[in-house]
């Protein structure tokens, strides 16, 4: 009999379910739901960097997405599921009142955008990032050395205190903050409220600043000091963490009628989604799991014996069992990779949502047709820039459009393009932002070299990587090392799927769950040596380009 274990990954945008057979690897189904309120653009204000997602965004498409399941599956498939994962995108925190309930699910606050999920390219809280690195800098003991020595504005206590400082309301209310991964398994196993809750070891260690040494989080005076606003929330925290493997709990009797589930099903504590998807592309030391999508995430392991006392600067941290128990997970990414992309797309079919066609076409007609235009752009643009010669590359581009995540967090600094003329046209500008998002990379390679930790070789998973050998090229020929793409469509269920194995006990540990259920390869890049030098020439100018944009807008 089957033994099957769900993923459940939780994107920017989407909510993706994987059933997996757990005995011999096997994808059985798979079914993705969008979130109804984040696509109609509700409770956002990207001008403002303001990016909110209701909760019930997640319930709502979860039960949707694993009910799916059940009409593609084999026949009693549901009722031979033995476990249940979750990884989210983070830090994504969210508020709750003294009884664990989610601030914006209650009246008071439903359409309330500072009591919903703070997404985690929210950059409004850049102040109070700044704040914390300062506070940590002055402090005797620097409890940011263990997350790259620069708190971000994408994290958690710079998200709450923002909060807490511009809504009245909310600060009356909560009681505690939370991350999304946590939330997810506590409430389908109904421990939400704070007596019960227990967190995750990933993302309060890579976001939340828990570290075993300081047993739990920092000291509450640390907070006070940074605004007294945060005072107890330190102790309102749970100081014991669990890594993904372990079990949180069992479905409770209202989640399993909604899932089709049993409550025998086992809910394991989860990940974020770039550290289970690093699980599911078999991460090792020396190798590099790079996920490719609106923003990158990346994630390789080191050894206690490798890292030793290292504090790696200018990353998002370094977290034991963070993604694989028994070692250290390192972390880094890019604010904007595909977004960058996006963004352009946006920018030239600007006019297209302009132009009235009333007096032309029907609205279906005209909706149909932009969807169109807007969905070949990227792929015509991607022709067109991949038969420009290297050596006639003039147009230089940075990739923080959303800011920079690493090497060292700084959500103020903004993109520029450089060395436009009148010849220049929209292919030449896309290839230099494909250029910049592989410098941007590149960077970060770099960084972990340069700190000690080996990179020999990398692992992409995400659409990106899966779409466009134009892109991956790129990147391998700028990276001057060998890519692999995982043939996995959804790696980050993948990986939370395996987390569910081991919890379940199928497997006693996440490496021999690992051996079977990991995603083989679906294609391999291997670098150009004859354009490697020539971009190094190019990334030397991105790194000038950046110093430069970098001191003006400081």
């Amino acid at each position: 009999m089957a033994e099957y274990v769900l993923g459940i990954d939780y994107g920017s945008d989407s909510v993706r379910a994987l059933l997996v057979d757990a005995q011999t690897g096997t994808e059985v189904a798979t079914s993705v739901e969008l979130y109804p309120r984040w696509q109609q653009g509700k409770y956002s204000q990207p001008n403002k960097s303001q990016f909110r997602q209701h909760p019930l965004d997640y319930i709502e498409s979860l039960i949707v997405a694993v009910n799916q399941l059940w009409n593609v599956a084999p026949a009693g498939a549901a009722e031979q599921v033995k476990a249940i994962s979750f990884d989210t995108t983070g830090s994504t925190p969210i508020a709750l009142n003294e009884h664990g309930q989610a601030l914006s699910l209650t009246p008071e606050f439903a359409d309330n955008p500072n009591a919903m999920f703070i997404l985690w390219k929210d950059h409004s809280a850049i102040k109070e990032a700044q704040e914390i690195t300062a506070m940590a800098n002055l402090s005797k003991v620097n409890y940011l050395k263990y997350q790259g020595g620069i708190y971000s504005s994408e994290w958690f206590w710079a998200k709450v205190l923002y909060v807490l400082r511009h809504d009245e309301a909310v600060r009356a209310a909560a009681y505690v903050w939370v991350e999304h991964c946590d939330w997810m398994s506590a409430l389908l196993t109904g421990t939400t409220h704070p007596n019960d809750f227990r967190a995750s070891r990933c993302a309060a260690g890579h976001k939340v600043m828990w570290h075993e040494s300081w047993q739990g989080y920092p000291p509450n005076t640390f907070f006070v000091d940074i605004d007294p606003l945060l005072d107890g929330l330190r102790d309102r925290l749970s100081a014991q963490t669990f890594t993904a493997d372990q079990v949180c709990g069992h479905l409770t009797f209202e989640w399993a009628e909604k899932l089709g589930l049993s409550t025998d099903v086992i809910v394991s504590f989860s990940a974020f989604d770039c550290h289970a998807g690093a699980v599911a592309a078999n991460v090792k030391p020396g190798v590099l799991t790079k996920v490719m999508g609106t923003s990158t995430c990346d994630i390789t392991l080191a050894s206690y014996q490798a890292i030793e006392d290292k504090c790696i600067k200018g990353i998002c941290g370094q977290v034991d069992g963070s993604v694989m128990p028994g070692m250290i997970g390192l972390e880094a990414g890019q604010s904007a990779f595909g977004d960058l992309y996006a963004w352009f797309k946006n920018l030239i079919n600007w006019p297209l949502n302009q132009i009235n066609f009333a007096d032309l076409l029907d609205e279906p007609t005209r909706k149909a047709l932009i969807d169109k235009i807007e969905t070949q752009t990227l792929i015509a643009l991607g022709e067109e820039a991949a038969k420009i010669d290297l050596y006639d590359t003039h147009v230089i581009a940075l990739d923080w459009v959303n800011g920079r995540r690493t090497p060292d967090a700084n959500q103020s600094v903004a993109m520029a393009i450089s060395g436009l003329t009148m010849g220049t046209q929209a292919p030449q500008i896309f290839n230099a932002l494909v250029q910049a998002t592989a410098f941007g990379a590149k960077a970060i390679i770099e960084r972990f070299v340069e700190q000690g930790i080996v990179i020999n070789h990398v692992v992409t998973i995400g659409g990106i990587s899966k779409k466009s050998d134009y892109i991956m090229q790129t990147c391998a020929d700028v990276w001057n090392c060998s890519i692999d793409v995982l043939e996995s469509e959804q790696s980050c269920a993948l990986g939370a799927a395996i987390y569910a194995a081991t919890a379940a006990g199928i497997y006693p540990d996440v490496a021999a769950a690992q051996s079977v259920m990991n995603s083989p390869v679906a294609k391999s890049y291997q670098p150009d040596a004859e354009k490697v030098a020539t971009y190094q020439e190019l990334y030397k100018k991105y790194l000038r380009l950046g110093q430069f944009v970098e001191g003006e807008l400081s």
